[in-house]
């Protein structure tokens, strides 16, 4: 007879060893993850994210043949790696994964310092190329098929619709044309 904490170990042991077919996918390639490490400043990690999901909806539309052979993406290639490769769906869920981290690390430096300026600089240019991006998947997104694709655009458009509402929260941006003149006076 198995005791209870051993059946209970065993089932944790069995259901916890995955296979090669259900290994987590790295959302960042590698010289994506050397670079968000690099970039220690928000802004410039944020930056860093929104270049990374922007690959991936390069190669959800195909662009990846157009754009191969050019002197930039050779040097875009070697400081960023090759294109990431995967399903609709695995680039979705990776697209939705970045915006997560991006927001993670924004609500990091908030809680160690929340009037820090490059928060709602960060904040706003993040939700922008939500914006920009969310518009390009539209047609993806209508026409999505099966299971963990339908699953990997509504984490997407969870994530797309915190960063619009904490963007939204924010006071209104200063001009700094305002503020020049507002010192000379």
């Amino acid at each position: 007879m198995i005791t209870r904490p051993l059946f209970l170990v065993l089932f944790i042991a069995l259901f916890s060893v995955s296979s090669p077919a259900t290994a987590q996918r790295d959302h960042l390639t590698p010289q994506e993850v050397d670079l968000v490490k690099e970039a220690q400043v928000l802004d410039k990690r944020i930056e860093i994210f929104i270049k990374a999901a922007n690959r991936r909806i390069l190669v959800l539309n195909g662009g990846t043949a157009a754009v191969a052979n050019t002197k930039q993406a050779k040097k875009e290639a070697e400081l960023w790696g090759e294109l990431p490769t995967g399903s609709r769906a695995e680039l979705v869920s990776d697209i939705a994964k970045i915006f997560d981290e991006a927001i993670t690390n924004i609500d990091d430096v908030s809680a160690r310092d929340e009037r820090n300026p490059l928060i709602a600089k960060s904040l706003r240019r993040l939700a922008q190329a939500v914006n920009t991006i969310m518009e390009q998947l539209k047609p993806l997104q209508a026409n999505a098929k099966g299971d963990a694709e339908v699953a990997s655009f509504e984490q997407l458009n969870e994530d797309a619709q915190s960063i619009l509402e904490a963007t939204a929260k924010l006071p209104p941006e200063v001009e700094k044309d305002k503020k020049a003149k507002a010192k000379d006076h």
